[in-house]
């Protein structure tokens, strides 16, 4: 069976921060602009009110903001950091799947390809998403992984990144062209993904998302995802 640890574990092996740091009870990770998932500390062990600071200290020394994951056996951490003044940032749901699930059609011609390295089109769609340099970074220390590059209407449509680690492939960075949206893009793009982790002998597939996007959330839960666990971040308004 697959665990939240076993999940979790996934994702920073199919998203790697630049440096992982043991510091007391938590891992500090360095993103070097990557975004949050790769610039967030988690706890490793309950900590205390006063093991705030020094990750906070910690982090700034990396120059990064403080920011905390909170993970769902985190309660109190959670309590500590809202009784600091840290807002609830970005809720994310972890889904997880058999990969059979996403190979039982085949792709149609022409329509979703595996493809490392990215193309030039395919980081060009990742812009209109905000997804830039520092993001791209993340995608290159991941160590099996692939691109799956979307067309539809005869012209390129969407893509994602997908990378695998102990056996539990992750999408990550799905992004659909505005104009082609809502024509069944993206489950073309997870379906090949599917294919690809199937090739590569990963048994289970995840995927994250925000509880804001209800799109994803419903279709990740079409395509028979089920939520395995699930995160949030805490940080300080930027005023303070």
């Amino acid at each position: 069976m697959i665990t939240p640890a076993s999940v979790y574990a996934a994702v920073d092996g199919t998203w790697p921060a630049v440096k992982m740091h043991s510091h007391g009870p938590w891992i500090l990770r360095e993103g070097q602009g990557g975004g949050k998932r790769v610039s967030a500390a988690t706890a490793t062990d309950a900590p205390g009110a006063g093991d705030i600071a020094a990750a906070e200290n910690a982090m700034r020394a990396l120059g990064q903001t403080p920011l905390f994951m909170v993970r769902g056996a985190d309660a109190a951490l959670d309590s500590i950091l809202a009784n600091q003044g840290y807002n609830v940032v970005d809720p994310v749901n972890v889904y997880l799947a058999d990969t059979g699930l996403l190979t039982d059609q085949p792709i149609p011609p022409v329509t979703a390809f595996a493809i490392w390295e990215p193309l030039a089109i395919m980081t060009d769609i990742w812009a209109k998403g905000e997804i830039g340099k520092s993001r791209l970074d993340v995608m290159h220390r991941a160590n099996k992984k692939t691109a799956i590059l979307a067309r539809w209407n005869e012209k390129p449509a969407g893509t994602a990144f997908v990378a695998i680690h102990d056996g539990i492939a992750m999408v990550h960075a799905v992004e659909v062209l505005q104009h082609q949206r809502r024509q069944g893009v993206a489950n073309w793009i997870m379906r090949a993904a599917g294919h690809w982790a199937a090739q590569n002998d990963a048994d289970h597939i995840a995927v994250l998302c925000t509880h804001a996007n209800t799109a994803a959330n419903m279709l990740y839960q079409r395509l028979g995802f089920r939520k395995r666990c699930g995160y949030h971040y805490r940080q300080k308004p930027e005023s303070t």
